[in-house]
């Protein structure tokens, strides 16, 4: 650890962590140092690429100069390497989602604060140029008080491209919003705020799907979950946004996520990317695709979150892309689940501040100018 940066190990070298090792070589605040697997050989491969030392993760955990936990492992192991890193006196950032239930979330934030330490978790793409564009617009009262909106993502289901597609159809932890939940829900607590209850509808289409792709092309597997939920969130603010999660749709036209003002609409771009063009709708005038004010909007920035919690871990400041947004951001989907299933409205037990936004124009690198 030195005074301007922090040593990184990461658990997990799966598809994923290509994209978070490169982009560590962009941001100073973040030194990574190992990198550990239960495949040795991925590991191995990892750290060749990227000139890190390929470790065991007791080994990796018990590392003096490893300050923070890059948790990129399944979603079925977050809690355990979570909580492990936490135990061993060590920060965490993991991928999404932060733990598989909120009872679990709050166990693992409960030991942190205890610890000493600081969790962070993805998606950190609200922090990218589009998105904090779109914040700043809000916040500079171009639509007026927000008033609604919408979360939309539309898709015919995995199976047509995945060849092991089974995992997003089961009950525990399967479906369309449990999927991709976490970027649309996160990209509006950026924008409105906190959520403080939801209601909830849904159904699936089919008991079973066909795989489309792959060795296991032609075989059907069973279907246990919604996988058309509509929701509506309403926000502390008082907006009220209509969410759409779904793999039962060929084709549709809707933007993201739209919100909808006293004087005007703001059309966002996928939160699931860090670009994108934002339009403007004012009364009385045309719509406008707006100019980019913020920096991250050009290319994929993945890891700009855990470089922003070092640098607050640093500057002894709050960070964005916090366990306490993360979990906030799953008590809102679960309860949206359970609204579906029990066809009720549900009070949303957490709360978690708006998370700070970055600076307009800010240099590749920077995070608090």
């Amino acid at each position: 650890m030195t005074a301007s940066s922090l040593g990184v190990g990461i658990i997990g070298c799966g598809v994923i962590s290509e994209i978070y090792l490169k982009r560590a070589q962009t941001f100073p605040q973040i030194d990574v140092k190992a990198v550990a697997d239960l495949n040795p050989n991925a590991a191995r491969i990892r750290a060749e690429a990227f000139n890190v030392d390929a470790l065991t993760v007791d080994a990796l955990l018990a590392r003096d100069d490893i300050d923070i936990i890059l948790n990129l492992t399944i979603p079925a192991a977050h809690m355990d390497v979570s909580m492990a890193a936490v135990n061993a006196g060590k920060h965490v950032y993991s991928e999404k989602p932060l733990t598989g239930t909120a009872a679990d979330a709050r166990a693992l934030l409960s030991l942190a604060a205890q610890r000493g330490v600081r969790v962070g978790c993805a998606p950190d793409t609200f922090l990218g140029g589009s998105h904090q564009t779109a914040r700043a617009l809000i916040d500079q009262g171009k639509i007026g008080t927000p008033l609604a909106g919408t979360a939309t993502l539309m898709l015919p289901g995995h199976e047509r491209w995945h060849p092991n597609p089974d995992f997003y159809y089961v009950r525990d932890g399967g479906g369309p919003l449990l999927d991709m939940g976490p970027y649309y829900i996160t990209a509006m607590v950026n924008m409105l705020g906190p959520v403080s209850r939801v209601s909830g509808m849904g159904r699936s289409s089919r008991t079973t799907r066909v795989i489309e792709s792959g060795p296991r092309k032609g075989q059907e597997i069973p279907v246990t979950t919604p996988t058309h939920i509509t929701g509506v969130m309403e926000f502390t603010s008082g907006a009220l946004v209509q969410i759409t999660t779904s793999f039962d749709v060929e084709a549709h036209r809707h933007t993201p996520l739209e919100v909808y003002g006293s004087e005007g609409t703001l059309l966002v771009p996928d939160p699931n990317r860090f670009d994108g063009t934002v339009a403007l709708y004012r009364r009385g005038e045309d719509w406008q695709d707006m100019p980019m004010t913020h920096g991250y909007g050009d290319d994929n920035y993945r890891g700009i979150g855990i470089a922003d919690m070092a640098d607050a871990i640093l500057n002894n400041r709050p960070h964005r892309a916090s366990g306490k947004l993360a979990l906030h951001v799953l008590d809102v989907m679960e309860s949206l689940l359970t609204a579906t299933l029990e066809q009720r409205t549900i009070a949303i037990q957490s709360h978690c501040d708006r998370p700070d936004g970055l600076a307009p124009n800010l240099s590749v690198g920077q995070i608090h100018a």
